[in-house]
């Protein structure tokens, strides 16, 4: 399926006309370390329309790190964002969903209870999924944005506990091909954590680059990725709130902008240079930024050392920003295994 992805806003306190032919509606929930999203959507030629979403930063996964547990606040925040999706979920009239959760569910050791009760309270039942899965689904969502003329990609999703990589065979008429994958423990609540990030200095930052490109090392040695990319073979596209913030920023954006950002592109020098300028600003100086606000202006500073690592290892020229992912890649799976049963 060709990725389209149209929207409808409604308000959320407004009904559906009970007038309106019965359609299926999809929806599809990414439970992560640091964020819960939703989407709901109904099929169109060629994709889907959104018709809902939910975005809220919960950061389930605090002080995973120290002990391998979800903490009581953690899980208390997550599941009031959860109910709020349980109840669009039932007012859309969602007749098929999927709910999957990510790195801080696999390795939290009470995660199981996590789960029960988060089915008891909402009703979503919420799959855990490896992070071969993970990687797969954010590329069934964002592969559209591939240049076919470019015969390899390194693709990656910066989230809160991991950075899922990817590394592809692109072929003109069919769908890229994993050639290898890998998921590191470098995700930007983690690094955060380890490292500090709202009041981390260049010394900080340094160390988390230098952790990060620890990681990958083996990932290179064993594809000779960096070789392919000297010979200019090679794309990278990437897709989390990290790239999407940069590219924010490098825009001037005053408001974050999905459709300016979405398929667009960041040069690395650009994109160091916005780096350089979130480094040298403290917390506050980073949170008034409209891209990033209060929320996210601590594990910004790691998602730069992450993406500053892949582009040391890797020196492309520009890097294609994908607000996709994920969900995206669920809806796509969802409305095309719909359609082979009708």
């Amino acid at each position: 399926m060709d990725l389209q992805v149209h929207s409808e806003r409604q308000n959320d306190t407004g009904r559906l006309r009970s007038s309106a032919p019965a359609r299926p509606v999809f929806a599809a929930l990414d439970l992560g370390t640091n964020n819960c999203r939703l989407l709901i959507a109904r099929p169109i030629p060629g994709g889907f329309r959104v018709i809902d979403a939910f975005s809220r930063i919960v950061r389930l996964g605090e002080g995973l790190t120290r002990n391998d547990q979800l903490s009581d606040s953690a899980m208390e925040r997550t599941l009031a964002a959860l109910k709020i999706c349980g109840s669009k979920i039932e007012r859309r009239g969602v007749t098929a969903a999927r709910a999957v959760a990510t790195e801080a569910c696999r390795r939290a050791r009470n995660c199981s209870e996590f789960i029960d009760a988060v089915e008891r309270e909402t009703g979503i039942a919420i799959e855990i999924i490896s992070s071969q899965e993970e990687g797969r689904l954010a590329l069934a969502g964002c592969a559209s944005l591939l240049d076919p003329s470019v015969p390899y990609a390194v693709v990656f999703d910066i989230g809160g506990g991991s950075t899922e990589l990817m590394w592809l065979a692109v072929e003109r008429g069919r769908p890229p091909r994993i050639l290898d994958q890998t998921s590191i423990q470098c995700g930007v609540i983690g690094l955060t954590e380890q490292f500090g990030g709202a009041n981390a200095d260049r010394g900080m930052y340094r160390r988390m680059v230098e952790e990060v490109a620890s990681a990958i090392a083996s990932f290179e040695a064993r594809n000779g990725i960096r070789e392919r990319v000297l010979a200019g073979q090679v794309q990278m596209l990437g897709t989390s709130g990290t790239v999407t913030t940069l590219a924010g920023v490098h825009l001037g954006l005053c408001r974050y902008d999905r459709r300016a950002v979405d398929g667009s592109f960041l040069r690395i020098d650009h994109a160091r240079v916005v780096i350089e300028r979130l480094v040298a600003l403290d917390f506050d100086g980073r949170a008034r930024h409209p891209c990033i606000g209060q929320d996210r202006a601590d594990l910004v500073i790691a998602g730069c050392a992450v993406l500053d690592a892949l582009c040391d290892c890797w020196p492309v020229e520009r890097l294609r920003i994908a607000d996709r992912g994920l969900r995206e890649g669920i809806l796509v799976e969802l409305i095309g295994s719909a359609r082979q049963i009708y």
